[in-house]
């Protein structure tokens, strides 16, 4: 575990050097007792898959103080047993008719049929939120799906296309750039600022892709 300044008004929490399944959670719930420790002092947390990122109010306090404030939580979260309630489960519609979905198949030896397969098969965790509000990185792809990012990203990626880079998979809850393979498309609108919570999906949460035909895809999207 490590404690590095990350610019003057931010502190990296390294907590770990590989993620694993129960890491999230316990990094969730690392993040609510610092939340509750420290108040108006913090404008914001950010977790990722082995660290936690900080951001605190300059006038409230200093990178030492907060330093030293943090140890004893540190050391508790260090010695606390391993989370036993489960996780929330999502279960996902995907219409697999992606743009780069017939290159992934080439890209992997796959037949289209079977990268659907392998990806609709596997449980994914969230294990960060960031890049866009409500992107939910979801971890970890199965080994035959692994693919580098595209060398061109594009300018433009719809709003509910599902994508994979290197080790994880994610659904673009709006539109922007980017440079992931997209596989195919969800109906559900995974971010909407005015809802409580805005992104249904938590640090955490276990994520399971159900594939489903274009009629199914439509009447989904029709409802939200």
């Amino acid at each position: 575990m490590r404690l590095e300044p990350a610019g003057a008004e931010a502190l990296m929490l390294v907590l770990a050097e590989q993620p694993d399944a129960q890491l999230p959670l316990r990094i969730a719930a690392l993040a609510e007792q610092i939340r509750l420790r420290f108040g108006e002092q913090l404008i914001d947390l950010v977790p990722g898959w082995t660290s936690l990122l900080l951001h605190y109010d300059l006038s409230r306090t200093d990178h030492l103080t907060l330093a030293q404030g943090l140890t004893p939580l540190l050391e508790q979260w260090l010695g606390d047993p391993p989370l036993e309630s489960p996780a929330t489960l999502h279960e996902i519609p995907i219409w697999y008719a992606g743009e780069d979905l017939q290159e992934v198949a080439r890209l992997c030896s796959l037949s289209v049929e079977q990268v659907i397969e392998l990806h609709s098969a596997s449980e994914y965790r969230v294990g960060a939120i960031g890049f866009a509000p409500g992107f939910a990185y979801l971890g970890e792809l199965p080994e035959r799906l692994v693919l580098p990012r595209r060398a061109t990203p594009r300018t433009t990626v719809p709003a509910g296309s599902l994508a994979i880079a290197e080790r994880q998979t994610a659904i673009y809850p709006q539109v922007s750039p980017g440079g992931w393979h997209l596989l195919g498309l969800c109906p559900w609108r995974l971010f909407e600022a005015r809802r409580e919570p805005p992104c249904p999906l938590a640090l955490g949460d276990r994520v399971r892709f159900v594939a489903v035909d274009e009629q199914r895809f439509r009447d989904e999207r029709s409802r939200q």
